[in-house]
């Protein structure tokens, strides 16, 4: 099995983290009373607050980052168990 490739794993998972982030804010914005987008967000990611376009922007990269470092820590454990398990 080919292992995989952690340039494309932490691209993959930061740009999922991004597009549920601005599928959070839209929820936010269309259902305010829904199930507390911005409560949740304010908490998970430092700095941001309810919503101006620099939070916006600042919650964008920070989840982007938060995934790329997912990424970056999934591919190598993955590679060394399938290498391991599947000789």
């Amino acid at each position: 099995m080919k292992p995989l490739n952690w340039k494309i794993m932490t691209s993959s998972l930061g740009t999922f983290g991004a597009v549920i982030y601005v599928a959070c804010i839209v929820y936010g914005l269309l259902a305010p009373e829904g199930l507390h987008a911005p409560q949740l967000l304010e908490t998970v990611l430092p700095g941001f607050r309810w919503l101006s376009l620099g939070s916006f922007f600042l919650g964008l990269v920070e989840t982007f980052l938060y995934g790329a470092y997912a990424g970056l820590i999934f591919t190598p454990i993955y590679n060394y168990f399938s290498r391991r398990w599947t000789r």
